[in-house]
């Protein structure tokens, strides 16, 4: 087996409009809590027993309690993502919303605000494509080079010290710089949404509030743009055919923000983790075996930034990896959990990561990243690192690699901090 764009799938368990009564649904006792200290695990490992003990399939219980279900499997997973009539997108389907308190912290998540997350059929393929559309008119070039401006700013007002912390002090910036940018939005416009977007992609306390002021911003943003338009994203989402309304284009706005921002900003900080942790890696600071690329794609197998994706909803009764599925039932989309399952991968090695992009880092089906969302991202992680590797080619981690902590979030796979040392240089670029 070389690659999982390459697995002859087989048969599904059941049909998926098969009775369901023969197979007993999970105990909510034996269900594993998937949020708290649990996510500062060894995501590989807490997979591994979940698997072993549930199968593809797992119970699991999100922040206050709430049940639901873990696809751990790389077939099931596909299977779900295709099948957008059966597992559909619209959390309004969920048969717990009456234990879903006001604020709770996956209010956002749970798509009520109507944007294009959680739209279906000719809605969602509408709103999609014309967000498509708007992101195909950058010029990724122009990308790359906007990029790299930012990265030097940034450099330099840490590389005379030796010393820095790549998360706070670069990776967590650069992303929602550019996008930023993208955005027609000043530097100034910008204060406050770092921490605003990671408490809400983090479920953290206060998610909700941060969320609506986060739509209040974008709203703000788009009226200005009514009257002053410009060569930037929220112009051509506004001016696009199939925009129906401002209200529809300033969630979607703040879809798109979310999405670049902090997915983005762990895929840089794990890849440099990588790059700085392993010796297959290590001569690629000073320009040799392996490159930045390989890096890049072997962290959306291994460490993908978006870690789970919530989710989808049961349009009706079903079988999905041996369990019983209610109608309206939730299902946590387990995307690490997919590029590793040892039925797709049974060597366990990650020879197939090479040149191979059939991983779930991006999701699948029609509720995928929107291209060309992937290759943005790309041009965006690539440039970052290449410049920081080039203007600190003696860059080393500050720490042992077991001290560095993780996000205890359940859907974003990314570091706290990233302590590094390296010769200090007073030399900026023009």
């Amino acid at each position: 087996m070389t690659g999982a764009s390459e697995v002859e799938w087989p048969a599904a368990d059941a049909p998926s409009d098969c009775p369901v009564q023969e197979v007993p649904a999970a105990p909510q006792e034996h269900a594993v809590r998937m949020y708290g200290p649990i996510l500062q695990r060894d995501p590989k490992e807490l997979y591994r027993e979940m698997r072993r003990e549930h199968g593809p399939v797992a119970p699991i219980l999100l922040e206050g309690d709430l049940p639901a279900w873990l696809v751990l499997g790389y077939r099931e997973v596909h299977q779900v993502t295709t099948d957008s009539e059966l597992f559909a997108r619209n959390s309004r389907r969920w048969n717990h919303w009456d234990d879903v308190p006001e604020g709770h912290p996956l209010w956002p998540w749970l798509g009520i605000d109507h944007s294009v997350l959680v739209s279906e059929g000719e809605e969602h393929r509408r709103r999609a494509g014309a967000i498509s559309d708007a992101l195909a008119a950058v010029d990724q070039f122009e990308l790359w080079d906007h990029c790299a401006r930012i990265a030097d700013r940034l450099i330099d007002s840490f590389a005379g010290s030796g010393r820095a912390d790549l998360i706070a002090e670069y990776t967590d910036r650069i992303p929602l710089l550019v996008v930023t940018t993208m955005f027609g939005m000043t530097e100034e416009q910008t204060r406050n949404l770092i921490g605003d977007l990671s408490t809400t992609i983090d479920a953290a306390e206060g998610a909700g509030a941060a969320h609506n002021r986060v739509v209040d911003r974008m709203r703000a943003l788009l009226a200005v743009k009514r009257e002053r338009p410009g060569n930037d994203l929220p112009t051509r989402l506004l001016g696009h055919p199939s925009t129906a309304d401002d209200d529809e284009c300033a969630i979607d706005l703040v879809i798109l923000l979310t999405a670049a921002h902090q997915p983005t900003a762990s895929w840089i900080g794990n890849t440099l983790r990588l790059l700085l942790t392993d010796e297959r890696f290590a001569l690629t600071l000073s320009g040799g075996r392996r490159s930045v690329g390989d890096a890049l794609n072997e962290v959306l197998w291994e460490d993908s930034p978006v870690s789970n994706l919530l989710g989808r909803w049961a349009a009706r009764d079903t079988q999905l990896g041996g369990r019983a599925i209610r109608k309206g039932d939730l299902l946590l989309l387990g995307y690490n959990a997919a590029n590793s399952d040892p039925q797709v991968w049974p060597d366990g090695t990650n020879a197939h990561m090479a040149g191979n992009h059939a991983h779930m880092a991006f999701g699948h089906g029609e509720h995928g990243c929107p291209f060309p969302a992937p290759e943005l991202a790309e041009v965006i992680a690539k440039s970052t690192i290449e410049v920081l590797l080039d203007r600190l080619p003696d860059l080393r981690l500050a720490v042992e690699p077991e001290a560095l902590r993780w996000r205890q979030s359940t859907t974003i796979r990314g570091l706290v901090d990233l302590p590094v040392e390296f010769s200090p240089t007073y030399a900026k670029r023009p």
